[in-house]
C-alpha cells in the first residue's frame, strides 16, 4: 500500500486537484485554494510558481499564455500576460494515484481515531 507523505505532497494533490477542475492561473490558483479551505490553506507565490514550474517540467501540467487588456487601455497598448496552466493526461494520472495514497493514508489514521482497526467496517466506538 503506497503512503502519503503529507508534507511534500499536499501542495501538489491540492494544485491537481483545482487544475483537474478546470484551468487556471497562478493567482486564481492561489486564491481557489484559500477559498476552499476557509483561509486555512494558503500558498504564497514564493511556493507556488516554483511548485507549479516543476509540475510544468514533469509533463504534469501544461501552460499557455493570454494578454489581458484593460478595457481603459489605448487599442495599440500591450496588455498584461497571464500564464494558464491546464492538467495533462499524465497530471491526471498522477492526481488519481495522490487521490488513492491520500485516502489510503486517511483510512490508517481512521483506525487510530475512529477505534477501528483496517479493513473493518463496523461503526467506530
Amino acid at each position: 500500500m503506497a503512503m502519503f507523505d503529507w508534507a511534500s505532497e499536499s501542495a501538489e494533490l491540492v494544485v491537481l486537484s483545482l487544475l483537474g477542475d478546470g484551468p487556471g492561473y497562478g493567482y486564481s490558483i492561489s486564491k481557489e485554494i484559500a477559498a476552499r479551505s476557509g483561509g486555512t490553506l494558503k500558498l504564497a507565490p514564493g511556493s507556488l510558481y516554483p511548485l507549479l514550474n516543476g509540475m510544468e517540467a514533469e509533463g504534469l501540467i501544461a501552460s499557455s499564455w493570454e494578454e489581458i487588456k484593460s478595457e481603459r487601455a489605448a487599442p495599440d497598448a500591450e496588455g498584461r500576460r497571464r500564464k494558464w496552466y491546464r492538467l495533462t493526461s499524465k497530471g491526471r494520472r498522477r492526481l488519481d494515484q495522490r487521490v488513492a495514497s491520500h485516502r489510503a493514508f486517511r483510512g490508517v489514521i481512521d483506525a487510530f481515531i475512529g477505534g477501528r482497526k483496517i479493513g473493518d467496517e463496523r461503526t467506530p466506538r
